[in-house]
């Protein structure tokens, strides 16, 4: 495994040195204002950037991209940082976070959006869906998760749920969840697993390419 730096440098570029401001950031005002936890800042690259950025592999060039309820940032930030090509917006709920993410993205200058929203009002449906990939942290159990992301991607656009050990154990439980929201060629894979301690451990959820008709709701058609 790579040290650290070494893999800051091989996720982030050019760009590293951004990516060291929002360290700074995260581990003074974020603990601050309580976006973030104190025990946290001994561990904000591995656990937090490191692990953000290395979502990057599987995303394709160019995409749209929401990171639904993005907190402190994490991953929608570092992968702004990392993958300037990509089309972000930040979807938060809450007002002192949303406060806090337009400051992060004004002093980096990053080419972002703050949305302050929730993914399953239909106002936010309305306006923010379209998007190829939906990244989600630590915020829902899988079931609820992806009836508040799929309606947001195009048919055939994914869902990123980043998950920790327990991922099959959940998407055991909430296989059905998962299918009945639309969900299909769902798989569980670790990203940056050469770079980053532990690698982050992502639920991928296709949504169908169309609308799948249940057994007992098609139609017959009469004879004439």
């Amino acid at each position: 495994m790579k040290h650290p730096v070494a893999a800051a440098h091989a996720l982030f570029g050019d760009r590293y040195p951004l990516a060291e401001r929002y360290a700074e950031m995260l581990a003074g005002r974020g603990i601050d204002r309580g976006v973030i936890g104190p025990r946290e800042a001994d561990r904000l690259w591995d656990r937090h950037l490191l692990n953000s950025a290395a979502l990057g592999e599987l995303i394709p060039e160019g995409v749209r991209l929401l990171d639904l309820g993005s907190g402190a940032g994490l991953p929608g930030i570092p992968l702004a940082i990392a993958r300037p090509d990509l089309t972000i917006v930040l979807l938060e709920s809450m007002a002192r976070r949303v406060a806090w993410l337009l400051e992060v993205i004004t002093e980096l200058d990053l080419a972002v959006s703050v949305h302050h929203g929730r993914a399953e009002d239909p106002a936010v449906r309305v306006e923010l869906g379209g998007q190829d990939i939906v990244t989600a942290r630590a915020v829902a159990p899988l079931g609820r998760l992806v009836g508040w992301a799929l309606p947001l991607v195009v048919p055939t656009g994914r869902l990123l749920a980043v998950k920790g050990a327990t991922a099959e154990q959940e998407l055991a439980r909430d296989i059905e969840s998962v299918r009945a929201a639309g969900g299909v060629a769902i798989e569980i894979v670790q990203c940056g697993v050469t770079m980053v301690h532990p690698p982050p451990t992502v639920i991928v959820v296709t949504r169908a390419a169309q609308r799948v008709t249940r057994p007992g709701k098609a139609r017959k058609r009469k004879d004439r």
